[in-house]
C-alpha cells in the first residue's frame, strides 16, 4: 500500500480521535515506528490491521470507520488536495460522477506510483448510477461511500447512496442522484488560496 494512503489514515486517526488512540494503535500493532512516510510502500496486511486495530479500540465496526475516513478526505481542511482533485471532476454532481472513471489515471498523474482502485460508472436510468470500485485490498468501496456522500454536500445535491457488497476484487455501490440542485455547494475555486 502507498504511504499517501497510509499517512491519511493516520491523519484521520490522530486529527478525529487524538494521539492518544494513535500511540495505542501503533503500540498494539508494534512495527518499530509511530508514523508513516508518505512516500514509502507498505505490505497491504499493514494497512489492513492498522484499520482492523483501530476499528477494535474505537469499538466501531471497521465498514463505519472506512466510511468516516472517505467523509475526511473530503471534508476536512488538512485534505483540501484531495477535495480539489475530485471536484477538478465537474461543475456538478452529475458531472464529477461521470468523471469518476478518469479518477485513477488523474491520481497517477499527480503520484505516480498511487495505485487507486479502478472506477467504473454505470448509467441505469435517469439520475441512477452503479459504481464499480475494483481493488485487491477490501474496504475502499466504503471509503468511496463516505467521499460521494460528502461531496453530494458539498456540490449541494440531493442524492441516496447504498453500498451493495464485494465479489471478489469489486465492491458495488448505488448512486441515485434526487436534485442536482438541492442546496448552495460549498465554495469551489480551482485555484490553491494562499495565506
Amino acid at each position: 500500500m502507498h504511504g499517501l494512503i497510509n499517512r491519511s489514515l493516520e491523519g484521520f486517526l490522530r486529527g478525529t480521535y487524538g494521539p492518544d488512540l494513535w500511540r495505542k494503535v501503533m503500540d498494539d500493532l508494534d512495527v518499530g515506528f509511530e508514523s508513516f512516510e508518505p512516500m514509502f510502500h507498505y505490505d497491504d496486511a499493514l494497512t489492513q490491521a492498522l484499520i482492523d486495530t483501530s476499528a477494535r479500540f474505537l469499538s466501531k465496526p471497521r465498514d463505519v470507520l472506512l466510511e468516516d475516513f472517505g467523509t475526511y478526505l473530503v471534508s476536512d481542511p488538512r485534505s483540501e488536495r484531495v477535495r480539489r482533485l475530485l471536484r477538478f471532476g465537474g461543475v456538478d454532481y452529475a458531472d464529477f460522477l461521470q468523471s469518476l472513471d478518469d479518477l485513477h489515471g488523474r491520481a497517477r498523474l499527480a503520484v505516480p506510483d498511487l495505485d487507486l482502485p479502478k472506477l467504473e460508472l454505470h448509467e441505469i436510468g435517469e439520475g441512477e448510477f452503479g459504481l464499480s470500485c475494483t481493488s485487491a485490498s477490501p474496504g475502499f468501496g466504503h471509503v468511496m461511500l463516505g467521499l460521494l456522500r460528502t461531496l453530494a454536500d458539498d456540490y449541494g445535491a440531493l442524492a441516496f447512496l447504498e453500498y451493495h457488497g464485494r465479489t471478489g476484487d469489486v465492491d458495488t455501490l448505488s448512486i441515485r442522484l434526487l436534485d442536482a440542485g438541492f442546496s448552495e455547494g460549498r465554495d469551489f475555486s480551482l485555484a490553491q488560496k494562499v495565506s
